[in-house]
């Protein structure tokens, strides 16, 4: 009777342990559910579109080495193995690239300015993969993430960068002049920097505030 007992006190026992074991993975499995969330959501919302871009990028340069070395067209490969859908979507996207819908704010032409620049760079592929061997998963750098000392910027791209520092300026320089003052024109500005910039906004929204001024002129406005 007593090992009857002690052997069903010893089977409650090992329930008791797996009960413990299967609450404490379940601990676990939910506190990396929440960290891989909460890693999710501090990331930029086009994070998934950036990474897919880079493993093809990777991806088409790989297959164009490949078709090098072969003696083929990789161009005209990518065209034989493209569908009709495929190229009317790629001449629709060339149609639409670099619009240029004129000034709206300076953050917008802040952006435009960064994507002319970098439209023609030439994407070091190799170089792109050993920094991402190299930094592992600080490769796609988070808000925490630290990279001080980690990352140095190369002479060649330091190169690169104080050349198209150097035609920026020649380019502004160019188009810089002093234009001819209009001593009959209104004064509406306070300094030389206010008049350009009250110039700016005439360029682009005078049309639509000519009546608006008009009236307050004639002191007519509500």
């Amino acid at each position: 009777m007593s090992q009857a007992v002690q052997a069903k006190q010893a089977d409650r026992l090992k329930k008791l342990r797996d009960l413990h074991i299967k609450r404490n993975e379940a601990r676990v499995n939910n506190h990396q559910e929440v960290v891989e969330e909460d890693k999710q959501m501090k990331l930029p919302s086009n994070w998934e579109a950036r990474q897919r871009k880079a493993e093809w990028l990777l991806n088409d340069d790989k297959l164009r080495q490949e078709a090098k070395e072969k003696g083929q067209d990789y161009n005209r490969l990518k065209l034989l193995n493209m569908t009709a859908m495929e190229a009317d979507a790629i001449d629709r996207k060339k149609k639409r690239q670099n619009p240029d819908p004129g000034f709206s704010d300076y953050e917008e032409a802040t952006a435009r300015q960064y994507n002319r620049m970098i439209s023609n760079m030439k994407v070091d592929m190799n170089a792109y993969q050993r920094q991402k061997d190299k930094l592992g998963k600080a490769f796609y750098a988070e808000a925490n993430t630290y990279l001080h000392d980690k990352v140095k910027d190369s002479k060649e791209g330091i190169d690169r960068m104080v050349d198209d520092l150097e035609k920026q300026i020649a380019k502004r320089n160019k188009f810089s002049r002093r234009r001819t003052h209009n001593d009959e024109a209104d004064i509406d500005y306070i300094n030389e920097r206010n008049m350009k910039f009250n110039a700016k906004l005439e360029r682009y929204y005078g049309e639509h505030t000519t009546q608006i001024k008009q009236n307050l002129e004639r002191g007519t406005a509500i």
